[in-house]
């Protein structure tokens, strides 16, 4: 084992991996999006489809690194509490990547649409656009999942953190 390797520091290192999420969570929807307006939102995505794309990509990579991340603490933390670590990683990992994957597959199909795909000419613009519409507000409950299970996962870690007694004492008594 090399001398330098400490498991914090993946697991720190890890963690940084997660600040490209706010490219799909912020700034496209911030970007593209208007609230309201299926057409204007539709036009945005097809003229920009490489920076929605990207944002695809995003989620996929940002789902794939939160269960490197959650195996990365499993293996600082086991130590403290198997059983605690163990519902972290489920929580943190296991509920919150499978819902990643399957939420780009909301994007790819509002992508489709906005595009107008040759298969889709049946389909008016304004029906395509709608259907967009629908599929970005599917991407935006499947977050909402996911935001749930970002918030549950931070009571097994937290615990573990104070368990751990990696904090300094005079933090842990307030």
């Amino acid at each position: 084992m090399n001398s330098t390797y400490n498991p914090g520091r993946v697991a720190g290192l890890l963690y940084l991996t997660l600040l490209g999420a706010p490219l799909r969570l912020i700034y496209i929807p911030n970007t593209l999006f208007v609230t309201g307006n299926a057409t204007t939102t539709a036009n945005n995505i097809a003229a920009h489809e490489l920076l929605f794309r990207l944002g695809i990509v995003g989620d996929l990579f940002t789902g794939t690194m939160s269960l490197f991340l959650v195996l990365a603490l499993y293996r600082l933390f086991k130590g403290v509490h198997q059983d605690l670590a163990l519902l972290m990683v489920i929580l943190g990992g296991l509920m919150v990547a499978p819902i990643y994957f399957v939420n780009t597959l909301n994007d790819a199909a509002a992508l489709l649409f906005a595009r107008g795909a040759d298969f889709l000419s049946v389909f008016g613009k304004p029906q395509r656009d709608a259907f967009a519409m629908l599929f970005l507000r599917l991407h935006g409950h499947g977050v909402l999942t996911n935001e749930i299970f970002w918030g549950l996962w931070l009571f097994p870690f937290g615990l573990l953190v104070y368990r751990s007694r990696f904090l300094p004492a005079s933090w842990a008594s307030g």
